[in-house]
């Protein structure tokens, strides 16, 4: 069972301390949030439309690829087949549309 903060000595939360994240992800690796502003925001923010586009087309596409069971629960071990059947299954939505 997990112990609580309160329940730890200050020389076990001093090893544990430094491997939990203290910062937002993105910020450590300099990823920066790319929402659009509100209407009546009154400061604004960096906000690229094609990059947002970019982004949600990425998105919808990985979306469409786990419709498919095989590949959304990986029922094959081995990576090439994995590719293999990623290949397929982008052939078979590039030729729906």
């Amino acid at each position: 069972m997990a112990r609580r903060r309160y329940e730890l000595r200050d020389r076990e939360w001093a090893i544990i301390e430094p491997l939990l994240p203290n910062k937002p992800r993105g910020v450590a690796r300099g990823i920066w949030a790319n929402i659009p502003n509100r209407s009546n925001r009154k400061k604004r923010f960096g906000f690229s439309p094609w990059l947002y586009k970019q982004r949600h087309r990425v998105e919808r596409f990985f979306n469409q690829i786990k419709q498919f069971r095989g590949i959304a629960t990986r029922y094959d071990k081995c990576p090439e087949n994995d590719l293999a059947a990623i290949k397929l299954v982008c052939v078979r939505l590039w030729c729906a549309n």
